[in-house]
């Protein structure tokens, strides 16, 4: 229940709107926390909770060429290619109106028909030379969630790399509330998010949980899958699918934070059919 409610939002943020400079200018004030971090990769998570709005953020310098990152993260359909990528997710079209419809199950062995359709409205605010910003919303979700709202920014830093940033937010109203916290107290108890909040005695790192951890897990799952997405483009066209779908399930393998129900060989499968239709 909580699995599709966050697959429903999916990597969202209210950050305001910033241009190349604003953008460079916060990568250069977060130069320690991406160069410190428990990933072992420059890449940065945050969260913030208030009230029921939930927001997760994912900063992150990539190894692509700008222009690459823009191209391939420009078009609704292939944020399509981008979301079908979770588990929770068993299609994705687009429409002439620039309007994205995902299909969500509570679980993932879930069948289509039993899936939520979620509406986002795509627009393109920033689509320049040194300067991509993408944002996709909606105003009501499954289970009682609304007002969602995604954006990704991205920036050149030098002619081979990219500083992005990725947030998530949503609101949960009343039954959504009901259902997260059913969840915490049952089957995500013993989640927990990227954020350290202390260090124990043997200098092990506390993580952060609740609300904020299911948060980070959610924008972690979804930066993975466009980082999937974007390195299989060097592939083949007919080499992609299986190369995302693969690149995807390695990544989210590294965090214990991730693990999924459903095996490698089980996700991949189950993608390939959703993929032939």
């Amino acid at each position: 229940m909580l699995r599709a409610l966050f697959c429903a939002a999916f990597l969202a943020g209210a950050a305001q709107a910033q241009d190349a400079g604003g953008l460079r200018a916060r990568h250069a004030a977060l130069q320690d926390k991406l160069a410190n971090n428990p990933f072992g990769r420059t890449l940065h998570v945050e969260s913030t909770v208030a009230g029921n709005a939930q927001k997760g953020e994912i900063y992150t310098v990539i190894d692509k060429p700008f222009a690459v990152v823009s191209r391939a993260l420009s078009r609704p359909a292939h944020w399509c290619d981008i979301l079908t990528l979770q588990v929770n997710i068993k299609g994705c079209e687009t429409s002439r109106d620039d309007m994205l419809s995902a299909f969500i199950t509570r679980k993932p062995r879930d069948p289509v028909d039993s899936a939520h359709r979620l509406d986002l409205r795509f627009q393109l605010a920033a689509a320049r030379a040194d300067y991509l910003h993408v944002a996709m919303n909606s105003a009501t979700g499954p289970m009682g969630t609304r007002d969602y709202e995604i954006r990704l920014e991205a920036a050149p830093l030098d002619g081979q790399r990219t500083f992005m940033h990725l947030s998530y937010a949503y609101t949960l109203g009343t039954l959504a509330r009901f259902a997260m916290d059913g969840y915490l107290a049952g089957p995500g108890r013993d989640r927990f998010g990227f954020t350290v909040i202390e260090r124990r005695a043997d200098g092990s790192p506390v993580y952060i949980d609740g609300v904020r951890g299911v948060v980070e897990r959610a924008a972690m799952r979804y930066y993975l899958g466009v980082e999937a997405y974007v390195d299989s483009l060097s592939a083949p066209a007919e080499q992609r699918l299986e190369q995302r779908l693969r690149r995807w399930y390695a990544a989210i393998s590294r965090y214990p934070q991730l693990r999924e129900t459903v095996g490698q060989d089980e996700y991949v499968e189950m993608k390939r059919k959703q993929s032939a239709g």
